[in-house]
């Protein structure tokens, strides 16, 4: 066939009521969240007493109203109607504010080595966690307000000038040392120098801590949210200074956005972890899933873990996670699971959706970055449920394909076509192929708020029958239900956002217990 295009418009979404609309801010302005609550359950606080000041003063600006001062901004920027307007209730205080003295964080984070800054700034945050025995109920949110110091210095790729460090860290010999005492004690084998040289006892005593901060994340946010599962507690990192409500912040001067804009992005966030969902799809289809695969490869660049996160017609999502192996390809550059493999994956990712939901599947769609070679989907469809239509789709970003611009009648011809195409523009190219424009132009907001040519999204289905036009239609859908944050719509599927998500946190934390790993996405978000 030829090829056509599509306009496919933006997608609807529901909120309170039954009522729809397409941009989450006219929604819930209008009409409330999709999930009322009369309200909202407890939550907890944890920072230095500077952040918890600040936390007060951003608790009083989430009641109250705030909007550009600046009218021409609203359509891009619209106006906060207050958390109780936009959700039904008013945010609560906190029913316990943790502080973490500042120095100690400080000092923590540091530290030579990246994994011990990010240990040990964790470990500070988690040791207020302990204390929530003595609460008579058990709280359903941790904010965790963090100082700009250890947001800047306690990711992977932070460096800590040797005159700010806190100590003097690990020398290179010392780290071999350290790795290779670890490498031998996993395996029962024991140093004839352990008992002989006084100065490499002392540092074998402090292996355990060595080997416990390697097991996590170097990434602060990251090895937090993962480490808080342990306490079935979602958490909410925030730093200081994006609780400073500067009037810079309140007018939306050029550079920063208004605080009507952090405050609907923040709101719906919370909302969301703390258990219910501002908005839902009317466009999904009942019994239709969709199931994004996410791979994570390990330090040793050989071995990777998959893991796949369905997402329903309600919006819900669970996650399963596989097994470690060796999925990766350097050659090809992908990752691929043996069937066998691939079988067992999505047959636990139905199991856990079944206890989850439990409703009869009709359709499920995978959707990878890698895609899927033949072998897999063979796997993948013996663990599908007997009438279950299983339906294979590679979902990436095109950024060495073709750009679409817009006409328009701009008087100078030279300057004509210089505008991106508007989102939900589908270039439909063969039966089973096309490009999905999930940025552009935005009739809502009057403009497009990207900053280089919109790169569309390729869209293939490689096994399985399906009519592309109504997977891209899904996928366009799916770029709406991020609950971290209000827009309009993003430019990839959560299918293939959250994958990432996943892969960081659980993934990236191989210390953490896979009996701890949760299936709710607001543990990730």
């Amino acid at each position: 066939m030829t090829s056509s295009f599509h306009f496919l418009g933006e997608p609807l979404l529901e909120f309170g009521h039954g009522q729809t609309a397409e941009d989450p801010h006219d929604g819930l302005s209008l009409f409330g969240p999709a999930e009322p609550r009369a309200q909202l359950p407890d939550n907890i606080v944890i920072g230095t007493e500077r952040g918890i000041e600040a936390w007060k003063l951003w608790c009083a600006a989430l009641n109250a109203p705030a909007a550009c001062v600046d009218p021409s901004r609203h359509r891009a920027w619209p106006p906060f109607p207050g958390f109780d307007v936009a959700f039904g209730a008013k945010w609560p205080s906190p029913v316990r504010s943790y502080a973490v003295a500042a120095d100690r964080l400080s000092e923590a984070s540091r530290k030579a080595d990246k994994h011990d800054r990010a240990f040990a700034v964790a470990q500070l945050y988690l040791n207020q966690v302990e204390r929530l025995g003595r609460l008579d109920a058990k709280p359903a949110l941790a904010i965790c307000i963090v100082p700009d110091e250890v947001y800047e210095n306690c990711r992977p790729n932070s460096l800590v000038s040797r005159d700010e460090r806190s100590d003097a860290g690990w020398t290179k010999n010392e780290a071999a040392f350290m790795k290779q005492a670890m490498t031998n004690r996993a395996v029962g084998q024991r140093s004839l120098l352990d008992d002989e040289d006084p100065q490499v006892a002392a540092m074998l005593d402090g292996l355990d801590s060595f080997a416990e901060a390697r097991s996590y994340s170097p990434d602060f946010r990251r090895q937090l949210k993962g480490r808080m599962m342990r306490h079935d507690l979602p958490v909410q990192i925030v730093k200081e200074s994006t609780l400073h409500i500067t009037p810079q912040v309140r007018n939306g001067e050029k550079g920063t956005n208004p605080l009507s804009d952090r405050l609907w992005n923040f709101g719906t966030a919370i909302f969301y972890k703390c258990g219910a969902k501002p908005w839902k799809t009317p466009w999904a289809r009942e019994g239709v899933c969709y199931v994004g695969l996410a791979y994570k490869l390990a330090e040793d660049k050989r071995n990777a873990c998959c893991a796949a996160q369905m997402f329903l017609d309600s919006g819900d999502g669970v996650v399963f996670v596989g097994e470690f192996g060796p999925w990766y390809s350097s050659k090809a550059g992908e990752f691929h699971l043996p069937p066998e493999k691939a079988e067992a994956l999505l047959r636990g990712t139905i199991e856990t959706y079944r206890q989850e939901d439990g409703r009869p599947l009709r359709e499920i769609f995978l959707h990878t970055q890698s895609g899927i070679n033949f072998q897999e989907y063979e796997g993948f469809k013996r663990a599908a449920p007997e009438g279950v239509k299983l339906v294979a789709v590679r979902v990436r970003q095109d950024r060495a394909g073709q750009r679409l611009y817009r006409y328009d009648e701009h008087p100078d011809v030279a300057k004509r076509g210089q505008h991106p195409v508007q989102r939900g523009v589908f270039w439909q190219r063969t039966p089973r192929h096309g490009l999905l424009y999930t940025n552009g132009f935005k009739p809502r907001i009057a403009t497009y708020d990207g900053f280089e040519v919109p790169v569309p999204l390729s869209i293939t289905i490689q096994y399985g029958d399906g009519d592309v036009l109504q997977v891209a239609k899904d996928i366009l859908g799916l770029t709406k239900l991020n609950y971290n944050s209000c827009q309009l719509g993003e430019g990839r599927p959560i299918t293939v956002k959250y994958s990432d998500r996943v892969g960081e946190i659980l993934l990236a934390n191989p210390g953490l217990p896979t009996e701890v790993w949760k299936h709710n996405f607001k543990y990730y978000a």
